[in-house]
């Protein structure tokens, strides 16, 4: 179903800016969804419009009976769901390297500037001294926004899946579409083998909106637990005091 090499690089490129449950989210989407849909599904479906047999001899019955049946590739659709779910990924991954370049920008001036050795030192720094990028600020809004994202995103293929062929595939299927002179009768091949595939991946999208709302729930707890071990301290004696010498 394609090449997935490059996806795979810039998802990996991902994983090293993510927290713990983001890295386990993308092995998931590496492993049992990716690989699975590249080394398996393609061949369950391989005859899916081949085999795919009406009792009738009426010309053009069976291609309308097919695409009422299946009105996009089941494996198409799950390409898409990929597609879909990793590019919130991506669009963090974009901010992560621009605001990590910008600020290779600023730290390259500053040493350009003469007698000014000691300015932008008590700025924060994105990335700590192993160069992994802290999740914070502007950073943290667009990791929260990927997350949701992806779960909105995985809610609606799921329940689009059930609306457009359910999670279950009968070997009969009975079609009445016109030019069929009447209801005929259609039959899909290897339905039980493709409806395991369904459930599979039906499971893996599931498994991974659960990782999603984990990874929220980390990310909040961690937040809080920051805010409550390093609290916000008060303005000092100096500043306090100032105002009233120029009172006096």
């Amino acid at each position: 179903m394609g090449d997935w090499s490059r996806l795979e690089k810039l998802l990996d490129a991902a994983q090293e800016h993510s927290t713990v449950i983001g890295k386990v989210w993308l092995t998931v989407l590496f492993i049992f969804r990716i690989l699975v849909l590249g080394a398996g599904a393609e061949d369950v479906w391989g005859d899916e419009q081949s085999d795919f047999t009406c009792n009738t001899q009426q010309p053009g019955c069976q291609n309308v009976c097919y695409d009422k049946a299946f009105p996009i590739s089941h494996t198409r659709f799950w390409v898409l769901q990929i597609i879909f779910v990793s590019t919130p990924t991506l669009i963090y991954l974009g901010h992560v390297l621009h605001i990590v370049r910008r600020e290779q920008k600023k730290k390259e001036r500053e040493e350009q500037l003469k007698g000014d050795s000691d300015h932008g030192q008590d700025r924060p720094l994105v990335q700590d001294d192993r160069g992994k990028v802290r999740i914070s600020g502007a950073l943290l809004g667009t990791y929260v926004f990927s997350i949701i994202l992806k779960m909105l995103f995985e809610v609606g293929f799921i329940v689009g899946q059930y609306y457009l062929y359910g999670f279950q595939l009968k070997p009969l299927y009975h079609c009445d579409r016109s030019p069929c002179p009447n209801t005929v009768d259609c039959f899909i091949s290897r339905p039980t083998e493709k409806t395991i595939f369904i459930i599979f991946m039906l499971a893996m999208a599931g498994l991974s909106l659960l990782l999603n709302m984990l990874e929220l729930y980390h990310l909040g707890c961690t937040k809080l637990e920051q805010g409550i071990t390093y609290p916000v301290s008060p303005d000092p004696p100096k500043s306090r005091m100032g105002p009233q010498k120029l009172t006096v």
